[in-house]
């Protein structure tokens, strides 16, 4: 659906990388490179997320660093609108509700680095109800149409864990 509404495929791309780890801070080559598009074709694209204020800039040694504005009016909407595109928000809503004690979800593999794909990983933290999750998962998959991936862990294994904001983005806290 997203691809329909924003016709730039590249545009789009920049808008998860962006709205789905807003911690997210990358100077041009390096988006570049990870999204597999030209330079000119990314530059271009930047520029009119920064003409809109949707992101912002700031020099950093010799490189130009980008990253989203979250003061921005529209951050809040836009990044539900991102998150709903990529079955995020569904996970969310129907994993908790029968899960047990969850204490956090993260999201982790491409889609945390804000690259399309197919198969969503999570991670769990808390006292989960196995056979919920399983039943529930294979029930999003189909009305997602994507893979869904999860590990589990429990809040003392977590603790032990560096849940690093480049590799897991967290999408709940309770």
């Amino acid at each position: 659906m997203l691809d329909i509404l924003i016709t730039s495929k590249t545009r789009v791309k920049i808008l998860l990388k962006f709205f789905l780890n807003p911690e997210t801070k990358i100077h041009i080559r390096a988006l570049s490179n990870e999204l597999d598009e030209s330079t000119n074709a990314v530059r271009l694209e930047l520029n009119r997320l920064l003409e809109a204020k949707m992101l912002t800039s700031e020099r950093e040694s010799n490189r130009i660093m980008f990253r989203v504005n979250e003061l921005h009016p529209l951050y809040v909407p836009v990044r539900q609108m991102i998150q709903q595109y990529v079955g995020v928000d569904e996970i969310i809503k129907n994993v908790i509700r029968g899960l047990g004690n969850i204490n956090k979800i993260y999201l982790t593999g491409s889609l945390a680095k804000g690259l399309s794909t197919d198969i969503i990983d999570i991670v769990l933290v808390g006292e989960i109800n196995k056979m919920y999750l399983i039943e529930t998962i294979e029930k999003l998959q189909v009305a997602l149409s994507k893979k869904i991936g999860f590990v589990i862990y429990t809040d003392s294994e977590a603790k032990a864990k560096d849940f690093d904001f480049e590799e897991y983005v967290l999408i709940f806290e309770s």
